[in-house]
C-alpha cells in the first residue's frame, strides 16, 4: 500500500500506445506535452501496454528523428484487473487504443468507472458503446467518471458536423433530414490498417447481439422532428449538389448522433457542468437553444459508379461470410483479398497516410417557415449543405480529435458533467472543440443555402 502511495500521478495514460493507432496517438500527444507547449494543461503523461520494449519502440518512432523524452512506461494487461485499476488510481484520465473494443474494451472501462478516473476512447462499434452505457452509466455518474467512446473520426465528425448544419437553420426556418456524404482521398490508394477491418467484421458478425441489447432497454423518447420521415431512395443514389455517387455506409456515426439527441432531449438545455459558473450556464443553454434535430444518415461516397460497387461488393461479402465462424475466419485471415484492397495487415505506410485526406457534406433539407406544416405543406422547400474536411481519418485525424477532447477535459473538467457514460456530442458540443478541431487542420465550412418550390 505504501508504495501505491507513493506512485506517481498523471494527467493522461495512453492504453495501447504500442498499436498501429496508438503510436500516432503519443505522437500527437507529444505535442501538447507541457514541456513542449508551456500554455498546455498536459503536465504530465504515460503511456501503457503489456510489452515495455514494443512501447518504447512506438516511443521512439514518435519522436524520431529526436531522442525520446522520459516518459514513463507502465504496465497494463486487460486480462488482469488489478494492474488496469493500479493505473487508473494514478491518473486524470485514460485514452484507450485498444481495439477491437467489444473484445478488449470493457476490463478499462469498469477500472476507469471503480477508480473515478476520466475514459476517452476512438471507437467505432454502437454495440459495445451502447452495452457501456447499458451497464456503467448509473455507476459512473456516481463515482464521477465520464466515460465518453467515439472521439475520433468515429463520430465527433459527424456530430460536430451535424450540429454546425442545423445550427444554419435560423427560426422559422427547420431542418428536417440530413444526409452525410464521406468521401475518402488520396493521391494514393487509401488503405486501412487490420485492428479497423477486424472491428467491421466482428460488428457485423455480432449485428444481432445489438439488436437484442436494444430491445432489452427501456425505449427512449424521440425528439420531435417536423415533417414527415424521410424517403427510402434507392440504393446507390447519384448525389449532384457534392458530385458524388453513394451508397449508404453501415457506421456508428447515425446512432451516436442519435444517442446524443435522445439525450438532449431528456435535457433540453443540454448536461450540466459539475462545478459551472452562471455565464457558463447561459453559454450552454444558449449554443442547445439553437440545435434543431433532424433525422440523420451517413452515405459513402466515390466520384465514380464503379468505386460505389466496389463498396457494396465488400459489404455483401462481409455480410455473407460474417455470420458463419468459417466465413469470419476467411474474412480475418485474408483482409486484403476480401476488402478488395482496402485494408492491410501491415496497415498503411507513412506515405499513404500524409496524402489521404476526407471530405464529409452534410446535405439537409427542410422547411422556409415551420409555420407552414401547420398548413399542410410536407415537402421540404429548402437546403442548405455544409462540409467538414481534414487530413486522412484513421491516423491523423483521430489522434487530432482525441487529443482536442482530452485537453478540454483537463482544462475544463468543472464545466462538464460530473459522470457517466455519454457520446461524445452531448459533452463536446457546447465547448470550444470546433475551434480547436480548426485550429489544427479540420475545417468547418458553410457551402450553400437554396429555397425551391414543391
Amino acid at each position: 500500500m505504501a508504495e501505491a502511495l507513493k506512485a506517481p500521478f498523471y494527467d493522461l495514460i495512453i492504453v495501447g500506445a504500442s498499436g498501429f493507432t496508438g503510436k500516432y496517438v503519443v505522437k500527437e500527444a507529444l505535442k501538447f506535452l507541457n514541456i513542449n507547449n508551456p500554455s498546455s494543461p498536459l503536465k504530465s503523461l504515460a503511456i501503457a501496454g503489456r510489452n515495455p520494449r514494443k512501447l518504447s519502440e512506438s516511443l521512439s518512432w514518435a519522436t524520431h528523428p529526436n531522442p525520446p523524452p522520459p516518459i514513463p512506461i507502465l504496465f497494463a494487461d486487460i486480462t488482469d484487473p488489478e494492474s488496469l485499476l493500479r493505473l487508473c488510481s494514478h491518473t486524470k484520465l485514460i485514452l484507450n487504443c485498444v481495439g477491437p473494443f467489444r473484445l478488449h474494451g470493457e476490463p478499462l472501462v469498469a477500472a476507469c468507472v471503480e477508480a473515478g478516473c476520466d475514459y476517452l476512447d476512438i471507437c467505432g462499434e454502437p454495440e459495445f458503446m451502447e452495452r457501456m452505457e447499458a451497464k456503467y452509466h448509473d455507476q459512473a455518474g456516481e463515482s464521477g467518471s465520464l466515460v465518453i467512446s467515439a472521439c475520433g473520426f468515429d463520430s465527433v465528425p459527424a456530430e460536430l458536423g451535424f450540429m454546425f448544419n442545423s445550427r444554419q437553420w435560423v427560426s422559422p426556418a427547420v431542418p428536417n433530414r440530413v444526409e452525410a456524404y464521406l468521401s475518402l482521398e488520396s493521391e494514393k490508394r487509401v488503405v486501412g490498417n487490420f485492428g479497423t477491418y477486424e472491428s467491421a467484421v466482428l460488428g457485423v458478425a455480432n449485428a444481432e447481439k445489438l439488436q437484442l441489447l436494444r430491445r432489452s432497454r427501456p425505449k427512449r423518447a424521440r425528439p420531435v422532428i417536423p415533417g414527415p420521415p424521410p424517403p427510402k431512395g434507392s440504393m446507390i443514389e447519384h448525389q449532384k449538389e457534392v458530385g458524388l455517387w453513394a451508397v449508404k455506409l453501415p457506421s456508428a456515426d447515425s446512432s451516436v448522433v442519435r444517442r446524443t439527441l435522445a439525450t438532449l432531449g431528456e435535457n433540453p438545455c443540454g448536461l450540466p457542468g459539475v462545478n459551472e459558473s452562471a455565464d457558463q450556464i447561459s453559454k450552454r443553454e444558449a449554443f442547445w437553444s439553437t440545435l434543431k434535430p433532424a433525422h440523420f444518415g451517413v452515405k459513402i461516397g466515390s466520384k465514380s459508379l464503379l468505386g460505389v460497387l466496389g463498396f457494396i461488393t465488400v459489404g455483401m461479402l462481409m455480410g455473407l461470410l460474417g455470420i458463419s465462424s468459417f466465413g469470419k475466419w476467411l474474412l480475418l485471415k485474408f483482409p486484403s483479398f476480401f476488402s478488395l484492397g482496402g485494408f492491410r495487415k501491415d496497415g498503411p505506410t507513412e506515405d499513404e497516410v500524409r496524402s489521404a485526406s476526407f471530405k464529409m457534406w452534410f446535405v439537409a433539407h427542410g422547411f422556409r417557415d415551420s409555420g407552414s406544416l401547420s398548413q399542410g405543406n410536407n415537402k421540404p422547400d429548402m437546403e442548405i449543405v455544409t462540409r467538414v474536411m481534414g487530413p486522412e481519418i484513421g491516423y491523423v485525424t483521430t489522434p487530432i480529435i482525441l487529443l482536442q477532447c482530452a485537453l478540454i477535459l483537463l482544462n475544463q473538467r468543472h464545466n462538464l458533467p460530473k459522470g457517466g457514460v455519454f457520446p461524445p456530442g452531448i459533452v463536446f458540443g457546447p465547448t470550444d472543440l470546433q475551434e480547436r478541431l480548426k485550429d489544427n487542420g479540420i475545417s468547418f465550412d458553410f457551402i450553400l443555402e437554396r429555397a425551391y418550390s414543391v
